[in-house]
């Protein structure tokens, strides 16, 4: 039952008599009160009486060892509140420390100390973090009035290049990923409407994805944002779904021209350096040929020069031998041999060789020499004279020598 209801007991929550008369005395209760503070601090109850004390029973407050007592608590407490204040920052952080809600510094990896809570605060910001946003189904316009569907991924980080940069990347913009996203979407649209639809289907993706990050990086270092990006991905950009079919058509077919450059590409490249090497090696056996004419030229020439100094000195000789070394030439390649008997003979023997040779290779042995008829004992000797063989006339001359 309540102290304060009918029938409860008469004593106060700290444990006074209650006062049916009247509320309770508010003497009594800040008496008790200093009391428990008395137990606590180590005070002393004064006995006498005085007007300092406010009559009999009161309590000086604080007394000796009280004071010592709050003194050690507010130490305690204020050294408590100074560590407070102690802090780490990561290796991969920045610490940006403010005071009263004003940016005051940012500070390095390491251990720090800040004036504690409520003068100053901190936040921790890590730098070295990769951060990404993505744009999907960007319906474009481009240059010749075609419209590409574009999806897109940027990358980001917070740029350590700067003085502050996690200070920037808080305080410069209110939402920085939503600053980054209108900075890309318009960067990209510019990009863009600027660039053909087919260049932007095929082959131009990567110079409109550079392009469009550096329009990118140039808007956020205008708001000081403090944010770097490190890529740029187009992952799609393709045609509208009506006219899809026909796109994708013309892609395939430039796709297979490019591979029949690159296989007629391949094939050059593996026929020429054949060619090359048989063009070498044809110029080689030229020059070859060339000098092996032009040795043997030189040779004959020589040897020409050599007959000519040898017919000045002995003209008569040098022909004659000369003459005799054609006929050698001339006679040793022919398988007839045509025999007389002298200068004063009309006798004729002819060997047909060859002939015979051809016998006997072929078994008959009997074939016989032809004959010229025996000579009439009325032949005049002016008729035997056309009859001299050139072998008497190389004898003859040979004597007259």
């Amino acid at each position: 039952m309540a102290w304060n209801e009918p029938g409860g007991n008469n004593n106060d929550p700290w444990g006074n008599k209650k006062n049916d008369s009247g509320p309770p005395d508010l003497d009594e209760v800040f008496r008790n009160l200093q009391k428990k503070l008395e137990g606590l601090f180590g005070g002393k109850r004064s006995t006498g009486s005085g007007s300092g004390n406010g009559g009999s029973g009161g309590f000086n407050f604080p007394g000796k060892f009280g004071s010592i007592g709050l003194m050690v608590l507010g130490l305690i407490v204020g050294f408590l509140w100074l560590l407070s204040g102690i802090y780490i920052i990561q290796p991969a952080e920045r610490g940006v420390v403010t005071q009263f809600g004003r940016f005051v510094k940012e500070t390095d990896p390491g251990p720090h100390w800040h004036i504690p809570w409520p003068v100053q605060s901190y936040q921790r910001v890590n730098v070295d973090q990769t951060r990404s946003i993505e744009l999907r189904q960007q319906d474009i316009l481009t240059r010749d009035e075609n419209i590409v569907v574009v999806d897109v991924a940027v990358n980001y980080k917070l740029d350590t290049a700067l003085e502050t940069p996690a200070a920037d990347y808080l305080f410069n913009v209110e939402s920085p990923d939503v600053t980054l996203r209108h900075a890309a979407e318009s960067a990209l649209r510019e990009t863009v409407g600027q660039t053909l639809m087919d260049t932007v289907l095929t082959e131009g993706r990567e110079v409109l994805a550079d392009e469009t990050l550096e329009k990118i990086q140039l808007t956020l270092d205008g708001y000081k944002s403090g944010i770097r990006v490190t890529a740029f991905n187009l992952k799609r950009a393709e045609a509208p779904e009506e006219v899809k079919e026909a796109f994708d058509d013309v892609v395939k077919a430039r796709e297979d021209q490019q591979r029949f450059i690159n296989q007629a590409e391949a094939y050059r490249n593996g026929v020429l350096p054949e060619a090359r090497g048989e063009a070498v090696v044809i110029t080689e056996q030229a020059h070859a040929y060339q000098a092996e004419v032009v040795n043997a030229a030189k040779g004959e020439a020589a040897r020409f020069e050599s007959l000519l100094t040898e017919y000045a000195k002995a003209p008569e000789i040098t022909k004659e031998r000369l003459y005799i070394e054609s006929m050698e030439s001339v006679l040793s390649k022919s398988s007839k041999v045509m025999v007389g008997t002298g200068d004063g003979g009309n006798n004729l023997m002819y060997l047909p060789l060859d002939k015979l040779m051809n016998n006997g290779s072929g078994g008959n042995s009997e074939s016989v020499a032809p004959r010229s008829a025996p000579p009439s004992v009325n032949s005049q000797p002016s008729q035997q004279a056309p009859r001299t063989t050139s072998s008497s006339r190389l004898r003859s001359r040979g004597a007259n020598r």
